[in-house]
Formats: C-alpha cells, structure tokens, sequence
C-alpha cells in the first residue's frame, strides 16, 4: 500500500511540471498573436488627409486625381526643387482671331486677345511650353506658381503669329502652342515658316490631326482614328523632327478609342474644348454625366484617363477664369499646408523604406 502511495506521487510529480510548461507556451502563444495583430499595417498607418476640393467648380466638374502611388506622389509634391503646392495652370485654346471686320466662326477680336494677355500678366501668370507642363503633370517639375498654357488651333504663317502673338514673345518669351493640322496639301512656304518658329523656340507645335474637319469620337471608324492620330504623329516626324506630346484634340472630339490609340502612339497629354476649370498636380477637374446646362461638353471623367482629357478655356472663358485660378492656387497651398505634418508622417512611416526620405531644402 505504501509502494502503491509513492507511485502515484511520482507520476503528480512528473506531470505537474509538464502542465507548467505547457500553459506557459500557450500564454506566450496568446500574447504573440495579439502582439501580431496591434502591430498590422491597417493599425499603425498614419492618416492621410484627402485631396482637395473647392466649391469655385461647377457641381458636376469634380477633381480627379490620376498618380496611382500614393508615396510616388507625396515624394514629389514636397519635394522642394519641385513646384509649390498649389501651383495651378490655365489652359487657353484660341480658334479664330479676328484681326478685322470680317465675322469668323468662332472667332475672337485682337483687341480682347490682347487684354487677356495683360490681365494674365498683371495677375502674375506666366506662360510655359508642352515639355514644361508634361513634366508638371507627371511629376511636378518645377514651373510658375502661376502657369498658363496657351494654345492657337490651326496653321497659320509667320506674320499671323507675330502680329497675334510676337510682342509677348519679344517682352515676356511667351510661347505659343500650335495645333499643327498635318494637312498633305500645306504650302512648302507655309512649313518652311513654322520650321524657322519651332526652332526659335516662339512657336511649339502639337498634333491636331490631318484634316481641319474632323472630329474624333467613339463612333469613328478606326481607319479614321488611325488617319488622324498616325498621320499626325508621322507628319511630325518628317516636319519638325520631333514626336509630338499633346493631341490638341480636332474640333474638340474624343472618345474611349480616340483616347486608347493616342495611348498606344505614346501621346502624353490630350485637350479637350470642355471648360471644366484650371489644373493642378494630381488634380485635374472632369464630368462623369452630361451636363444639361452645357450639353456640348463631353464627359470624360468615366475615361478615367484624366491627362488625355485635360480641360481647356476659350479666351472669353478665361478672362472670368483668371480669378478663380488664382484663388484655386491659393486655397490649395493652405490646404497643404495645414496637412503637411500629416503627409509627412504618413511619408516617414509608410514611404521611407522603399523611397528613400523627402529631401530637404
């Protein structure tokens, strides 16, 4: 009975101890999974304030954002050889200017062209080129807090464009941007003349096209499309000897597969006739639905291609415009302001390993 006694001790005695251990490896289990879960992504990542929005657009004409990386972006907004935030840009697209009498289709007096272009002035604009606005565009580059962009649809000659456009060329070097219509039966005079403008660097040409009436949608047949965009791009090639970045869109007309074959010819940058408001870095105003106050505008934002449908103001549009770019900028540089600590914490936190730390001043 005795032997019997101590028996049963042993085995307690051996057991105790494996109890032991074994809840002490299931506590540190427990506490290593809540451990895990208090440190995921979704826990420890800082807030991000959203983009900016402003009440200065027409209802239906909301920003739309198109930098897919959120640490790509913030790298470059802050980034202080870059622009500033809330450098803004007004797009301009003349037509026709009417330097006389005779009514043109939609037309324009020289005289309201010239008060455009001192109002810009006097409110501190400046005027940049193709290249210096598709490097703002994509990744901030730096250009005037205050950027306008000014495109003249059409060929024209030398004297069209000194007369028009030559004093703000030889004041201010303003350039101009030209829709370049690569029509075959152009006079060897005529593309003689805007080879000497393009290199002196007054005249910066871009596509529109082939032929002066066409007109772009996702109804055209795609050997159209091919004939206005390939035509275009090769003309250029033979020309100027450059690749055209911007599609100035003929007569305003777009569409999904004008869009997606301008893509594939590596155009970088499409503009439409819409009047939808300036732009910004990452912020690009666009419909999504027809507007019945103005059913002449396109929507694009369902494109969801917001550099190929860039909004562009006639130049009556724009002289109203002017103030409210001006205070679009503004407000957007307040609004960065007030959430750069937070930007730059959400940077620090989630960016810096990958991107390396915004650089300084």
């Amino acid at each position: 009975m005795k032997k019997q006694n101590i028996s049963i001790q042993q085995i307690l005695f051996r057991f105790i101890p494996l109890f032991a251990i074994f809840s002490i490896l299931i506590s540190c289990q427990t506490t290593q999974q809540i451990n895990t879960e208090e440190i995921t992504p979704e826990a420890t990542q800082p807030y991000l304030p959203d983009a900016f929005q402003t009440s200065l657009l027409n209802p239906l004409d909301r920003p739309h954002t198109y930098i897919e990386e959120t640490c790509r972006y913030l790298r470059n907004k802050w980034n202080p050889l870059n622009a500033t935030p809330g450098t803004v840009v007004l797009v301009i697209r003349l037509q026709n200017i009417n330097r006389g009498t005779a009514e043109l289709p939609n037309s324009v007096p020289l005289n309201e062209v010239r008060d455009l272009m001192n109002q810009l002035k006097g409110q501190g604009f400046e005027a940049i080129n193709t290249e210096q606005l598709q490097g703002f565009v994509e990744r901030n580059a730096f250009i005037p807090e205050r950027s306008v962009y000014l495109i003249q649809d059409g060929n024209h000659d030398e004297e069209f464009f000194y007369t028009v456009y030559g004093e703000y060329w030889e004041n201010w070097k303003w350039p101009i941007i030209n829709g370049w219509v690569s029509d075959p039966e152009s006079s060897e005079e005529l593309i003689r003349e805007n080879i000497e403008l393009e290199y002196a660097g007054f005249v910066d040409h871009q596509a529109q096209g082939v032929f002066a009436t066409a007109k772009l949608s996702d109804e055209s047949a795609k050997n159209v499309i091919a004939r206005e965009l390939q035509g275009s791009w090769t003309g250029f090639a033979n020309i100027y000897g450059k690749n055209p970045l911007a599609i100035i869109w003929p007569n305003g007309g777009f569409g999904f597969r004008p869009i997606e074959a301008a893509r594939q010819l590596r155009f970088k940058m499409g503009f439409t006739m819409n009047a939808r408001g300036p732009i910004m870095y990452n912020w690009v105003p666009l419909a999504d639905v027809v507007d019945p106050q103005r059913p002449n505008f396109i929507p694009e934002g369902l494109i969801n291609d917001p550099l190929m449908t860039l909004p562009t103001y006639s130049p009556q549009e724009a002289l109203m415009a002017i103030d409210v770019a001006r205070i679009i900028g503004k407000d957007a540089s307040t609004y960065a302001q007030t959430n750069k600590e937070a930007e730059y914490q959400y940077y620090e936190t989630v960016c810096e390993p990958e991107y390396s730390p915004i650089p300084s001043p």
